[in-house]
C-alpha cells in the first residue's frame, strides 16, 4: 500500500512495528527532540503530500509529554500535505473524564478531542473506551474497535464447568454480557461506587458465584482497586478462583504485587494496547491486537467497512441480539 505512512511517538513503539508488520507497510520514521527550553521538536522523515497518514500513540504514562507528541505529529503531518490523518490512539486515557460530575471541572475527554482535531486529526482509530459518549466528543469520524473477541479467544478450549463472567460494575455489565455469550457462560456483576481515583466500594454482586470460578471482564486496569474489591466480595460468596482478563493493561502503583500476591487470582489476560509492565509476571499474558488495528486501516484506506469485523462480537456492531439477564447462559 504504497499510499499510506504510519508514524508513531515514542509511547509505544513495538505496538506500531507489530501493527505494520501486520499491514505489510514500513514505520516511517519520526525525529522527536527537545530544546534547552523543555519544548518538544518534531520532524517526519517520509513525503506525506496527498498520502493517507496513521499516527500511532496511545496515551500513557507519562500521558501529557505523549499527548503533546501525539499533537505535534498531527500537525506536521497536516503542514506537509497529507490527504488524509488518522490518530491512532489504542487507549485513550482521558476518556476517563467523560462527565461533569464535581462542580468547576473539566471534561477533559472532550478538551483532548478538541485538541486533536485542532491540530489535524481528520479521523480516529480506538479501542475501547472508557464511556461509551466519549465517542460523541469528535467532531470527525471515530472508528471504535473492540477486544473482547480476542480476549474471548484466550479462554475457548478450556473446560469451562462452573465458571461465571463478572463484571465489577454494572456500567460493564452489558459488555460483560457480549464477552459471556461468546463463552456461553453466565454472567454476574458488582454493584461499585467510586470514592476516589484509588478507592472503590463494592457492596454486592448481583447473580450467582458462589462455588463457581470467575473470569473477570474489565476495560482497563489502573492501580487495580476495583478488582481487589471484587475479589474480596468474590471470596465472600465461595468464590475460589479467578482469571481477570482486560483491555487496557496499565498496572499502575501498586497493582502488579497486589494482583499477583492475591490467592484468587490464578491469570491475568490483556492486551498489548498499553506497553507491559517491566515485572517478572508468569500470571500475565498479553495477547496483541496490533493484527486488528492493521485490518481496520486497510479497510479504512480501502473505503470498507469497519463495524462487519465485529459481526456478533461487539454489542454495538452488527444486528440487534435479545440481552440475557444476570445469571443466565448465553
Amino acid at each position: 500500500m504504497p499510499d499510506i505512512v504510519v508514524l508513531c511517538g515514542s509511547a509505544h513503539p513495538a505496538f506500531a512495528q507489530a501493527m505494520c508488520a501486520a499491514l505489510g507497510v514500513p514505520l516511517s520514521p519520526t525525529d522527536i527532540k527537545r530544546f534547552s527550553n523543555d519544548c518538544l521538536w518534531v520532524q517526519i522523515g517520509e513525503n506525506c503530500r496527498q498520502r493517507d497518514v496513521y499516527v500511532v500513540q496511545p496515551l500513557v504514562e507519562p500521558t501529557q509529554e505523549h499527548l503533546m507528541e501525539l499533537l505535534l505529529i498531527l500537525d506536521a503531518a497536516r503542514g506537509a500535505s497529507a490527504a488524509q490523518v488518522t490518530a491512532v490512539i489504542p487507549h485513550y486515557a482521558y476518556a476517563r473524564s467523560d462527565k461533569k460530575d464535581a462542580s468547576r471541572i473539566s471534561i477533559a475527554g472532550r478538551l483532548v478531542a478538541d485538541m486533536l482535531t485542532t491540530a489535524g486529526a481528520d479521523r480516529v482509530l480506538t479501542m475501547t473506551l472508557h464511556a461509551p459518549q466519549v465517542h460523541g466528543f469528535f467532531s470527525v469520524p471515530v472508528d471504535h474497535l473492540t477486544a473482547i473477541g480476542e480476549l474471548a479467544d484466550h479462554f475457548r478450549g478450556r473446560d469451562l464447568t462452573d465458571t461465571v463472567v463478572v463484571s465489577p460494575d454494572l456500567g460493564n455489565a452489558k459488555t460483560a454480557t457480549q464477552f459471556a455469550r461468546l463463552l456461553g457462560l453466565p454472567v454476574a456483576a458488582g454493584s461499585k461506587q467510586r470514592m476516589a481515583d484509588d478507592r472503590v466500594v463494592i457492596d454486592a454482586i448481583v447473580g450467582d458465584v458462589a462455588g463457581k470460578r470467575a473470569i473477570v471482564l474489565d476495560d482497563e486496569i489502573a492501580t487495580g482497586g476495583s478488582i481487589i474489591e471484587l475479589l474480596e466480595r468474590l471470596g465472600e460468596q465461595g468464590c475460589p478462583e479467578a482469571a481477570i482478563a482486560c483491555t487496557h493493561g496499565l498496572f499502575a502503583g501498586k497493582a502488579v504485587p497486589r494482583l499477583q500476591n492475591h490467592p484468587l487470582v490464578s491469570e491475568v489476560v490483556t492486551t498489548d494496547t498499553v506497553p507491559p509492565p517491566d515485572a517478572d509476571w508468569p500470571q500475565l499474558t498479553v495477547r496483541s491486537v496490533a493484527p486488528l488495528f492493521a485490518e481496520a486501516i486497510s479497510r479504512i484506506h480501502g473505503g470498507e467497512s469497519i463495524s462487519s469485523m465485529f459481526d456478533g462480537v461487539d454489542p454495538t456492531h452488527g444486528p440487534p441480539q435479545p440481552q440475557l439477564p444476570f445469571g443466565t447462559v448465553g
